[in-house]
């Protein structure tokens, strides 16, 4: 019961922030209002439910109004952020929405994963693409690459969310501090990421580098 609650919990603070963060990128590059929902709603909906494609069960985004409704909250909140500010999605607000979008959306789907019986490299890589797909779609439909796959440290800390969760659910059974453990240190490394700078290395400039 318990962890059922915390996947409602996780899930629609993830869908909240990710909308909001989807949505502010559509906002910036000029699309209209449908095109604004549109990303908004693919960043949320796009990796939940390729994670439940891959767990061979319906998409949850299809199986309640109330997923509709969290994401109608988002476009509506990033649409303010656009009147408010300049550059929203630079903002203190939407950066910490999005590090809380992607450990909720991490931890959501670490807790489809386990239940689905997965083995453990399918609970980090379930979890991660929960937390990042919607972005990766996202780009593809605005026209870019997906930034997850460049330097960014961004689903390295879906992947150490993920691992977390598969070893604390592993010693400690699946539950609150499984969850509360995923979550915390994929928001956390994502805003310390954010902090300093993080990047992982070019793989080009790299081999670049040690060929000279």
């Amino acid at each position: 019961m318990l962890e059922n609650a915390l996947f409602w919990v996780a899930n629609a603070v993830g869908l909240v922030a990710f909308v909001l963060v989807g949505a502010s990128k559509a906002i910036r590059e000029g699309f209209d209002p449908f095109g604004v929902s549109v990303v908004g709603l693919v960043t949320a909906f796009g990796g939940g439910t390729t994670r439940d494609h891959l767990v061979l069960r319906m998409p949850l985004s299809l199986q309640t109004l109330s997923n509709i409704g969290f994401g109608v909250l988002g476009v509506i909140l990033a649409v303010a952020l656009s009147v408010l500010l300049d550059e929203p999605h630079w903002h203190p607000v939407s950066l910490v929405a999005d590090a809380i979008g992607l450990g909720a959306f991490a931890t959501t789907g670490a807790i489809v994963a386990t239940h689905a019986g997965v083995s453990p490299f399918g609970v980090v890589a379930v979890a991660t693409i929960n937390a990042v797909g919607g972005s990766a779609f996202a780009d593809i439909l605005l026209d870019r690459p997906p930034f997850i796959l460049l330097q960014d440290f961004y689903a390295s800390c879906a992947v150490l969310g993920g691992g977390l969760y598969w070893l604390l659910s592993n010693h400690f059974g699946t539950g609150a501090l499984a969850a509360g453990g995923c979550a915390t240190m994929t928001v956390g490394s994502r805003l310390i990421a954010v902090r300093y700078g993080w990047e992982l290395p070019n793989v080009r400039n790299y081999t670049t580098e040690i060929t000279r």
